[in-house]
């Protein structure tokens, strides 16, 4: 069931960092939840860095954070898969 949460995360943190950041990220949908995944890890990890990882109610700290992280992650991972995708092209042409 984790691996399941993880992923309704993965989609809803991915899609918003993808709303948030300026301009166009054209990944697919795939690597935007792959995103989002890994910016919710990062930004757990930094909240247990700093101490705010478990607070009575909301964690809001930490649910800010797991967006910031998605949001760098998807800014780091779009030009990487244009680069990418550009060699492939380039090489199958």
């Amino acid at each position: 069931m984790n691996w399941f949460w993880a992923i309704i995360v993965g989609i809803v943190l991915g899609f918003l960092a993808k709303l948030l950041l300026p301009g166009r990220q054209d990944i697919p949908w795939w690597l935007t939840i792959i995103c989002g995944i890994l910016g919710a890890f990062l930004g757990n990890a930094v909240a247990g860095w700093i101490g705010v990882r478990h607070t009575s109610g909301v964690d809001w700290i930490r649910h800010v954070l797991q967006i910031l992280g998605a949001i760098l992650v998807v800014a780091v991972i779009t030009p990487l898969w244009a680069s990418v995708r550009g060699r492939r092209r380039r090489t199958a042409g």
